[in-house]
């Protein structure tokens, strides 16, 4: 129940988007459930294994090469999925944080503020 709750806070997160950032579209609320599982599995599959392959200059960035990561994850996100649109990789980045915080105040405001 829990995951589908958070599947669903996503698809809002998702739908906020183009509301702040102007390159990003959806075209609705089923193209953001497929988008939100979309990035689901890219961020579980996908995603580690590029963490660690750039290990080294993610070390060098102190960190912040992580963001351009993220920001390529939600392109392929968007490549992968007709009706979820990203202009560019800035907006990508951009998008990629404004998603990480709109889901992340969702969850803390459905679920509760414990990690439970």
């Amino acid at each position: 129940m829990r995951l589908l709750v958070l599947w669903l806070i996503n698809a809002l997160a998702l739908l906020a988007l183009p509301y702040l950032i102007p390159g990003i579209q959806v075209a609705g609320f089923g193209t953001a459930l497929w988008a939100a599982l979309v990035l689901g599995l890219i961020n579980a599959v996908i995603r580690p294994i590029l963490v660690l392959l750039t290990l080294p200059i993610t070390l060098l960035t102190l960190g912040l090469f992580i963001l351009a990561i993220n920001g390529l994850m939600f392109l392929l996100a968007a490549q992968l999925l007709e009706g979820f649109a990203v202009a560019g990789f800035w907006t990508g980045v951009l998008g990629s944080l404004a998603y990480s915080a709109i889901s992340w105040l969702l969850s803390r405001l459905v679920l509760g503020v414990a990690g439970r």
